[in-house]
Protein backbone atom coordinates (compact mmCIF):
# COMPACT_ATOMS: atom_id res chain seq x y z
CA UNK A 1 0.00 0.00 0.00
CA UNK A 2 1.31 3.44 -0.90
CA UNK A 3 -0.33 5.28 2.00
CA UNK A 4 -1.74 4.77 5.48
CA UNK A 5 -5.46 3.93 5.56
CA UNK A 6 -5.47 5.01 9.20
CA UNK A 7 -4.23 8.49 8.28
CA UNK A 8 -6.66 8.62 5.34
CA UNK A 9 -9.52 7.86 7.73
CA UNK A 10 -8.35 10.55 10.16
CA UNK A 11 -8.36 13.12 7.36
CA UNK A 12 -11.59 11.86 5.77
CA UNK A 13 -13.45 12.19 9.10
CA UNK A 14 -12.50 15.87 9.25
CA UNK A 15 -13.81 16.60 5.75
CA UNK A 16 -17.39 15.36 6.09
CA UNK A 17 -18.86 18.88 6.12
CA UNK A 18 -16.41 20.41 3.62
CA UNK A 19 -18.57 20.24 0.49
CA UNK A 20 -18.32 17.97 -2.54
CA UNK A 21 -15.58 15.43 -1.73
CA UNK A 22 -13.82 13.28 -4.28
CA UNK A 23 -10.94 10.94 -3.52
CA UNK A 24 -8.34 10.36 -6.23
CA UNK A 25 -5.41 8.01 -6.21
CA UNK A 26 -2.48 9.88 -7.66
CA UNK A 27 1.25 10.36 -7.17
CA UNK A 28 1.40 7.16 -5.11
CA UNK A 29 -1.04 8.51 -2.58
CA UNK A 30 -4.63 9.54 -2.07
CA UNK A 31 -5.72 13.09 -2.78
CA UNK A 32 -8.89 14.70 -1.48
CA UNK A 33 -10.52 17.03 -3.95
CA UNK A 34 -12.97 19.42 -2.31
CA UNK A 35 -15.42 21.17 -4.63
CA UNK A 36 -13.30 20.05 -7.62
CA UNK A 37 -10.07 21.60 -6.22
CA UNK A 38 -6.96 19.83 -4.91
CA UNK A 39 -7.02 20.24 -1.14
CA UNK A 40 -5.13 17.69 0.97
CA UNK A 41 -3.54 14.31 0.43
CA UNK A 42 -1.83 11.41 2.13
CA UNK A 43 1.17 9.42 0.94
CA UNK A 44 4.38 7.83 2.19
CA UNK A 45 7.78 9.49 1.91
CA UNK A 46 9.81 7.05 -0.16
CA UNK A 47 13.07 8.10 1.54
CA UNK A 48 11.94 7.69 5.15
CA UNK A 49 8.95 5.36 4.70
CA UNK A 50 6.98 7.69 7.01
CA UNK A 51 3.42 8.80 6.41
CA UNK A 52 3.04 12.40 5.33
CA UNK A 53 0.39 14.90 4.40
CA UNK A 54 0.37 16.96 1.25
CA UNK A 55 -1.41 20.22 2.08
CA UNK A 56 -2.43 22.97 -0.33
CA UNK A 57 -2.24 26.25 1.58
CA UNK A 58 -1.66 28.85 -1.14
CA UNK A 59 1.26 31.17 -1.65
CA UNK A 60 0.40 33.89 0.88
CA UNK A 61 0.67 31.91 4.15
CA UNK A 62 3.23 29.50 2.69
CA UNK A 63 6.40 31.04 4.19
CA UNK A 64 5.01 31.38 7.71
CA UNK A 65 3.59 27.85 7.67
CA UNK A 66 7.01 26.46 6.75
CA UNK A 67 8.02 27.29 10.33
CA UNK A 68 5.39 24.98 11.83
CA UNK A 69 6.37 21.66 13.40
CA UNK A 70 6.76 18.93 10.74
CA UNK A 71 6.28 21.28 7.80
CA UNK A 72 8.61 21.36 4.81
CA UNK A 73 8.65 22.34 1.17
CA UNK A 74 6.85 20.11 -1.30
CA UNK A 75 9.17 18.91 -4.02
CA UNK A 76 8.14 16.05 -6.27
CA UNK A 77 10.24 16.73 -9.34
CA UNK A 78 13.20 18.75 -8.08
CA UNK A 79 11.15 21.94 -8.26
CA UNK A 80 9.58 23.51 -5.18
CA UNK A 81 5.80 23.65 -5.46
CA UNK A 82 5.05 26.93 -3.70
CA UNK A 83 1.66 26.93 -2.08
CA UNK A 84 1.91 23.22 -1.21
CA UNK A 85 3.58 21.71 1.86
CA UNK A 86 4.59 18.28 3.03
CA UNK A 87 3.81 17.64 6.68
CA UNK A 88 5.80 14.92 8.42
CA UNK A 89 4.33 12.84 11.28
CA UNK A 90 5.51 15.12 14.09
CA UNK A 91 3.28 17.77 12.51
CA UNK A 92 0.06 15.72 12.47
CA UNK A 93 0.34 12.94 15.06
CA UNK A 94 -1.77 14.81 17.60
CA UNK A 95 -5.43 15.39 16.80
CA UNK A 96 -5.08 19.14 17.29
CA UNK A 97 -2.12 19.31 14.90
CA UNK A 98 -4.02 17.36 12.23
CA UNK A 99 -7.02 19.65 12.79
CA UNK A 100 -4.74 22.65 12.17
CA UNK A 101 -3.50 21.36 8.80
CA UNK A 102 -6.92 20.28 7.58
CA UNK A 103 -8.26 23.71 8.54
CA UNK A 104 -5.47 25.47 6.60
CA UNK A 105 -6.18 23.34 3.52
CA UNK A 106 -9.91 24.03 3.75
CA UNK A 107 -9.36 27.78 4.24
CA UNK A 108 -7.42 27.96 0.98
CA UNK A 109 -9.95 25.73 -0.76
CA UNK A 110 -12.72 28.18 0.17
CA UNK A 111 -10.70 31.04 -1.31
CA UNK A 112 -10.35 29.14 -4.58
CA UNK A 113 -14.10 28.52 -4.73
CA UNK A 114 -14.80 32.22 -4.13
CA UNK A 115 -12.51 33.16 -7.01
CA UNK A 116 -14.34 30.90 -9.49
Amino acid sequence: MAYSEYLVDRVRNRLTQAGKIEEKKMMGGLLFMINDKMCIGVDIDKKTQNDRLMVRVGKLPYESLLNKKGSRIMDFTGTVMRGFLFIDPEGFDSESDLDFWVEKALEFNKLLIELD
